[in-house]
């Protein structure tokens, strides 16, 4: 029997006091802030995932993870989060109505207010990824995070740019699963299923168009997010045992925060999903409404294979560069996708520095 890597495992950081931290959201979630110490700080750093993973992107075992590159260059205090989007939690897979102005409006306020309980008014940088940038930008761009020092955005901050083929799923791919097929959330272990069940069958289905690697997890995956054989990372970039585990690091989500996504594509850049939603008043219906006011300083960061948002962030720096006071700096990664950035085996050569490297700079 070979080994393997256990889910949720904490064996990738070494040399730190290791806590956890629960919180809850205003409308009745339970989250959790893992938090990663070596010493006190004046910068305290925060990672946020995106959809379908969760704080185990950065600190996976199989190579030098996020999480202990900050540890060894100098911010000894770093923390985790894992909001309703983590797969961690069941929330992403139950039957739900959750739109991204849910995670603006409850969890990163709730994450933040917990965090502060334990550092203080200490300088807290933001480095986040996919969805949970998306989000996070969102609840910074709509007033409800001050003080914060700096955000680092991989892969999409506030205009999603999608590919045609993606833009075509994230339309009609949920509306046709939900009322045609009874399928309300996706699963990269689809495979797996009972064999002729709808899941397997389109497992399978996904599988033919997908020649590229023996991986059907990875197959699903680029079905769920992308356009591209694989659509969501270089196979070149991976470690074999993080491509045959991306199941474990990206799972199951449900298919309704796609609607949301599509919406504000076809908008151009983040929008509510409902502007008649009481419950989210304190928000705009525009995020970039208010970006004027915004000084936060920020780095936007993408592969420019990026076959997921695909030059979202470029497009991004273009926008807030004519309307923000502090012009976001740009850095595109070479020979990267959407995720290796995070979880490549040379990314703590290829990207990590240049996030160090800023937040140095807003340290200084």
């Amino acid at each position: 029997m070979t080994s393997r890597i256990p889910r949720y495992t904490l064996d990738g950081v070494t040399d730190a006091d290791v806590s956890a931290h629960p919180f809850a959201t205003d409308d009745g979630l339970g989250l959790d802030l893992t938090r990663f110490r070596r010493a006190d700080c004046d910068d305290v750093v925060l990672l946020v995932h995106g959809l379908t993973s969760s704080s185990d992107l950065f600190i996976m075992p199989e190579h030098r993870n996020l999480v202990s590159y900050l540890l060894d260059n100098g911010f000894t205090d770093v923390w985790a989060v894992d909001f309703r989007m983590s797969n961690r939690f069941p929330y992403d897979t139950e039957t739900h109505r959750y739109t991204l102005d849910d995670i603006a409006d409850y969890d990163h306020p709730a994450a933040l207010r917990e965090l502060r309980r334990h550092i203080g008014d200490r300088r807290v940088h933001v480095v986040a990824h996919c969805l949970g940038s998306l989000s996070f930008m969102m609840s910074l761009f709509g007033g409800r995070l001050p003080d914060i020092a700096s955000v680092t955005c991989n892969s999409i901050a506030l205009t999603p740019r999608v590919p045609a083929w993606s833009g075509v799923k994230l339309r009609y791919g949920p509306p046709l699963l939900d009322y045609l097929f009874g399928i309300s959330s996706l699963d990269p272990r689809f495979t797996d299923s009972p064999r002729l069940s709808r899941e397997w069958l389109l497992a399978r289905l996904v599988s033919l168009a997908h020649r590229e690697c023996s991986v059907r997890a990875c197959h699903m995956l680029s079905f769920m997010w992308g356009s591209g054989r694989p659509a969501m990372y270089e196979h070149a970039n991976l470690l074999p045992v993080t491509h045959d585990r991306m199941a474990d690091l990206c799972s199951a989500c449900g298919t309704y925060y796609y609607r949301h996504v599509s919406k504000m594509v076809r908008a151009g850049h983040a929008v509510k999903d409902n502007p008649r939603d009481p419950r989210h008043s304190d928000l705009p219906d525009d995020y970039l409404a208010h970006a004027a006011g915004v000084t936060t300083p920020i780095l936007l960061l993408t592969g420019d294979r990026n076959h997921v948002f695909a030059d979202s962030n470029i497009v991004c720096q273009q926008v807030l560069s004519e309307i923000t006071p502090r012009r976001p700096e740009l850095e595109i990664i070479p020979g990267y996708g959407h995720l290796d950035t995070i979880v490549g085996r040379d990314a703590h050569t290829d990207v990590f520095p240049r996030i160090a490297q800023f937040l140095k700079q807003q340290a200084a």
